[in-house]
């Protein structure tokens, strides 16, 4: 077997009985979180309520050596991001299983969230990680609708209840209230990457928590990441040739439309802006 460098996880050795008369490989059940991270329980969306079941199930199968996470993710919400990891933490714990994510196009921003949960982190060299950032954004419509005549009418009970009310003026003290919003947030996240990679990330702080994104050939090189390659070589290399793959996936319903990304209630409207957004935070990585 290949000499594993330190922190990697290695397979362990078979009974000799099992060695002498053969049988299938240890089974490692894998568990694959792709697309923006969302409360919103639309089709492409990870959310603990969607996510947190089939961790479950993976981390259940007793005699699994670990736990294999694919995460293909630009970010999205930082709380559910927030959930996902610890939940990953606390099975992890609970079954005294290793867990290695692996990364393919992105895990940015809420992804790399998510990631830092594992005990190790595989990436395609070409894969894009970090963002540990936060992001808001609005629009501005007050000259669109003098333009066209409009005349608003809000009425509310609280003085900050119109706080980036796209048809008001923006007021500084809105967009201060939301910059230490931002900023709170933000340390979550530095403090959540820092208690899993403290020891392991490179450059200083004003470096790597800045909201930009590297490749994961440079992530390796700034410890955001523990190796490079891909889901199949990596098992195949730690567990041998007969290991088997299980994919943990969520049960299809009669009433899904997997070829069109709708949801069952036919929510045509909601499901088109869905895609636009994803399309968005996909964007901001150049993907």
């Amino acid at each position: 077997m290949t000499a594993l460098t330190d922190g990697q996880i290695e397979a362990p050795k078979r009974p000799w009985y099992k060695r002498i008369f053969g049988n299938r490989g240890p089974v490692v059940p894998v568990v694959r979180l792709q697309g923006v991270i969302s409360q919103d329980l639309k089709p492409g969306r990870l959310n603990i309520a969607s996510v947190a079941p089939l961790l479950e199930k993976a981390f259940k199968i007793k005699k699994a050596p670990v736990v294999a996470i694919v995460v293909n993710s630009p970010g999205g919400s930082a709380v559910q991001s927030r959930l996902i990891a610890q939940r990953i933490r606390q099975l992890a714990d609970q079954h005294e299983k290793k867990v290695l994510v692996f990364v393919e196009d992105a895990a940015a921003s809420g992804g790399y969230f998510i990631a830092t949960a594992g005990d190790e982190i595989i990436a395609d060299p070409s894969s894009l990680v970090g963002s540990i950032g936060v992001i808001m954004a609005s629009f501005g419509f007050v000259d669109a609708i003098a333009r066209l005549g409009i005349d608003r009418r809000l009425y509310t009970a609280g003085k900050n209840k119109s706080t980036l009310d796209p048809f008001l003026p923006e007021k500084s003290e809105d967009v201060a209230r939301i910059k230490q919003m931002e900023l709170d947030i933000h340390e979550v996240f530095i403090d959540y990457v820092k208690s899993r990679r403290a020891d392991k990330i490179k450059p200083a702080d004003d470096e790597v928590y800045t909201g930009e994104f590297w490749t994961a050939k440079r992530g390796l090189a700034m410890g955001l990441v523990d190796s490079l390659g891909d889901l199949h070589g990596t098992l195949r290399e730690r567990f041998g040739k007969d290991v088997t793959i299980k994919s943990i996936a969520p049960k299809k319903g009669l009433l899904q439309l997997p070829n069109f990304g709708l949801s069952a209630g036919g929510d045509i409207a909601g499901d088109l802006m869905a895609k636009i957004e994803d399309r968005q935070a996909w964007s901001r990585l150049g993907l």
